[in-house]
């Protein structure tokens, strides 16, 4: 099958010779987990859907909190869950933004490694490049926003779980518009709500990650109370408020899902997985 895409040769530091030898040299000591559809055929071109687990977890645990693969092959789409590496402490983690959560100072490439997963994928399976879609929590959160700004020609749409942008907008510089939903509990310890810092840097509020990409998709200035919903298992009623900035350019949208006393970790609704993905394939790239 031909390679759609070339994402890995996206990222300046691979530089490993033709595409199709790039992807697979970046990937080769750093398999990962995926999952295909039992209704998958390889005459028509797929979705793609790839999980970022948080600091300190790992893909399949990360998948068990989420149960995507459970819906799967009732949704149709290609899954991949990868790893991070392991830091000195044993615990896996992603090299996303200057916040989260390279704590070591090794500085390994995981924009590359993703944009290679992508491409590895793509040479096995007929992937559709218009629905290539990421949803991270934490510090999977913050390289889904990483990707969405260095890889914008590769990613439709992602979800980020309690996880931000750059604390500085001008390191975000999408080539073009990308659909983001972001969704953050108000009651979150460890990555806070209104924004804060880790031992490496600052991060910005939940409203700010998404009021900077509504601006960098050209949205309208103010976002739009849409509804509510119930994510959040043990808190009463509908307590997530939607946010929706509106008119944005590239036929994308931007939202932000508050859980209004929702923690790190909410305790997501058993119709979590199909919430996250009808949203996700509700946003192919129309650019």
């Amino acid at each position: 099958m031909t390679l759609a895409l070339g994402c890995s040769q996206k990222s300046a530091s691979v530089d490993l010779g033709a595409p199709d030898l790039a992807f697979k040299s970046v990937i080769a000591p750093r398999p990962y987990q995926s999952q295909i559809p039992v209704s998958y055929d390889p005459s028509r071109a797929w979705p793609l859907l790839i999980l970022l687990h948080g600091y300190g977890v790992n893909g399949i645990l990360q998948d068990a909190y989420f149960g995507l693969s459970r819906i799967v092959d009732q949704a149709g789409f290609l899954y991949a869950y990868p790893d991070g590496l392991k830091d000195p402490t044993g615990s896996r983690y992603w090299n996303a933004t200057d916040a989260c959560c390279d704590l070591y100072g090794a500085h390994p490439d995981d924009v590359a490694y993703v944009n290679a997963i992508i491409d590895d994928m793509s040479s096995t399976y007929h992937v559709d490049p218009n629905r290539i879609f990421l949803a991270g929590h934490s510090n999977g959160g913050f390289l889904a926003h990483r990707l969405g700004c260095d890889s914008a020609p590769c990613i439709a749409a992602f979800m980020a779980l309690a996880g931000d942008d750059w604390k500085d907008t001008s390191k975000c510089n999408p080539a073009n518009p990308v659909s983001v939903l972001q969704v953050h509990g108000t009651a979150d310890t460890l990555i806070a709500y209104d924004g804060g810092s880790t031992s490496m840097g600052a991060y910005p509020s939940a409203r700010d990650s998404v009021g900077g990409w509504a601006l960098k998709n050209g949205c309208d200035g103010s976002s739009t109370p849409s509804g509510t919903l119930d994510l959040d298992s043990l808190l009463p009623g509908n307590e997530t408020a939607i946010d929706r900035f509106m008119n944005c350019r590239g036929g994308v949208d931007v939202e932000l899902w508050t859980i209004n006393g929702g923690a790190h970790i909410p305790d997501l609704q058993k119709t979590w997985a199909m919430t996250l993905w009808s949203w996700l394939a509700a946003h192919p790239k129309t650019h």
